[in-house]
């Protein structure tokens, strides 16, 4: 057992979700779920797993910090309904983090960062775009330029702090020059790409990643290419401990854009 806060970070707005447990600051363990796609069937057991390896129960949380969007609408309000149920149990504070900030803090990793550094000493490129499938031929995308921590982003359209730093390679940050929105891959290519070619990752790659690299961006290491718990802990503890926590009253998935419905027709 810990003195220090218990925290359950959960992240489901990509096709394999996770789970992570930490006390306070300290990562304790992440657990991922075993395929994609198996958000409602393994976020409970998951969580339970984690608990009783650290001889904990569920009243130890204090604190839920999840991935609010964009991504899939289902996992999204899964994540949101667990986090607003614990809240009503227990009390439990609440923190958000932008999934496409979670798949960027995701080339700090050793494996990203080598591939980065290889492309910015070819390229002198410091840029990279976090892309998930939204369908419809569109991509959730936002993009990112790496900054020294002491430095402001030097794009006049770099948006607000998100209330968190997002790890970039070699000790830099990654500032936000272009806020969430959707895109096809073409108009990503012909506004991001160029003299200074634009690193991605992003699950939605998986079946689009040829598109991208037939016009010259730099597809970083599928295993960075997931958001995951771990990252919406680390993201999520820094906007904790600015106390900037979740409202659940007003809580409610960041879907960038409404499910499609299809209404059937009066006989």
């Amino acid at each position: 057992m810990t003195s220090e806060p218990l925290i359950l970070a959960v992240e489901t707005s990509s096709r394999v979700g996770s789970v992570a447990l930490a006390a306070g600051q300290r990562l304790l363990a992440e657990q991922s779920f075993t395929a994609p796609l198996r958000h409602s069937a393994e976020i409970f057991p998951a969580v339970g797993s984690l608990l009783d390896r650290f001889g904990h129960t569920p009243d130890n949380i204090t604190a839920a910090y999840i991935s609010i969007g964009p991504g899939s609408f289902t996992g999204l309000r899964i994540a949101v309904t667990m986090a607003k149920a614990m809240h009503l149990a227990h009390n439990v504070k609440i923190v958000t983090v932008d999934s496409l900030d979670a798949i960027a803090a995701n080339s700090e990793d050793a494996a990203t960062r080598d591939l980065i550094q290889n492309a910015r000493s070819a390229t002198h490129t410091d840029r990279i775009a976090a892309v998930l499938d939204a369908k419809r031929g569109q991509f959730y995308t936002a993009v990112y330029e790496r900054t020294t921590a002491a430095e402001p982003a030097s794009a006049p359209q770099a948006t607000q702090a998100p209330g968190y730093a997002i790890p970039a390679p070699e000790g830099h940050i990654w500032h936000k020059i272009l806020p969430d929105c959707l895109m096809t891959a073409q108009e990503i290519i012909a506004r991001f790409t160029g003299e200074r070619p634009l690193g991605l990752l992003g699950d939605g790659l998986l079946y689009h990643e040829q598109t991208f690299r037939r016009a010259g961006a730099v597809i970083l290491d599928p295993a960075c290419w997931s958001p995951r718990a771990s990252r919406i802990h680390a993201l999520g503890h820094q906007k904790a401990r600015a106390g900037r926590f979740a409202d659940p009253l007003s809580l409610a998935p960041f879907y960038l854009r409404g499910p499609q419905v299809t209404l059937k027709k009066n006989a």
